[in-house]
């Protein structure tokens, strides 16, 4: 049995559905499933039970002795939330009964960290455990992934395998519900379609030109491959980025989301709103070597073709993976 939390949220739903194509359904979705705007997310995934956030932990320590994997995508995940407490409970407490739980009965644990870790990249995009204790995130969301990553460094006893997976800038099917914190293809595709044009952030930054900001763009589908990977690898354990390894600027976004509408790029500039501005970053880029030292061999989507496949297939049909 494999447990998946954040079951019906972004990336935790398209790991059931990756799942399910593997021929695995015997999986426990656990979220919070009163959300209505989440359900087309997990209503026609395969699955043997789904329990609510709430009761999950009870519930785990309970039934262990089924359980072959925890997949823990559950978070909140709004970069502009301000309030401490609301990340302390979600992302750090929380993460911490599931991890010990998992130590407690050797469960093997994957858990969804993040790049917003690396705050500015002072000290760059390796995912070194070396760094951990001096980075600097910007926001109370990073710094909460930040302190769960450092308290799991801590730990004398471990789940016997454990990754802690950076995810950088993931955009994909089943976002829908996301609203502000959806993928800038996702409003792209959105401003195009109600407007004709897409706006982008001025650059504030002497060594960047208006839209060619920097950044890691992975697909979601990219993402879940690894995970399953590491599933069934389980190489050291450990932190580990999930990027291509290669950004790419927003222009380039822009322009892939026109030309999977097939219409003439339209693109213009506002100032990035002065609440963000000095917690902007210019420039992230995955280190991907320490994956890719454990064999993972599959070539990550190009950015164009993942823009393509999301558009043609997903957004214009308002379709669900």
């Amino acid at each position: 049995m494999i447990i998946v939390t954040g079951a019906a949220g972004f990336i935790g739903s398209v790991l059931t559905g990756k799942l399910n194509s593997e021929g695995l359904e015997d999986i426990i979705l656990v979220d919070d499933f009163s959300k209505t705007q989440k359900h087309q997310n997990w209503k026609n995934k395969k699955f043997t039970g789904k329990i609510s956030r709430d009761l999950f932990l009870n519930w785990l320590e309970k039934n262990h002795e089924n359980v072959d994997f925890v997949l823990h995508m559950g978070a909140r995940t709004d970069t502009t939330e301000s309030d401490k407490s609301v990340f302390d409970i979600l992302n750090l407490n929380y993460s911490k009964k599931v991890w010990e739980s998992c130590a407690n009965h050797d469960i093997p644990l994957i858990y969804a960290s993040s790049a917003a870790t690396y705050g500015m990249g002072e000290h760059g995009y390796t995912d070194s455990h070396d760094i951990v204790e001096n980075l600097k995130p910007l926001n109370p969301y990073g710094k909460s992934k930040n302190e769960f990553d450092k308290w799991a460094l801590k730990q004398q006893k471990t789940p016997p395998f454990w990754a802690g997976l950076k995810f950088f800038n993931v955009y994909g099917p089943n976002e829908f519900h996301k609203g502000r914190m959806a993928s800038v293809i996702f409003h792209a595709y959105h401003q195009i379609k109600n407007t004709g044009k897409v706006k982008l952030f001025r650059s504030h930054h002497p060594d960047f030109n208006d839209g060619e900001q920097l950044r890691d763009f992975i697909y979601v589908k990219d993402v879940v491959d690894v995970i399953v990977y590491l599933m069934n690898k389980m190489p050291a354990s450990g932190l580990y980025n999930l990027g291509t390894g290669k950004a790419r600027t927003f222009i380039d976004l822009a322009k892939s989301t026109f030309e999977a509408l097939d219409i003439s790029p339209e693109i213009e500039f506002i100032d990035t709103p002065e609440d963000i501005r000095d917690k902007y970053q210019y420039f992230t880029q995955a280190n991907m070597t320490k994956l890719l030292s454990t064999g993972y061999s599959k070539p990550f989507t190009v950015l164009e073709n993942g823009v393509d496949d999301y558009v043609k297939n997903y957004l214009e049909n308002k379709k669900y993976y």
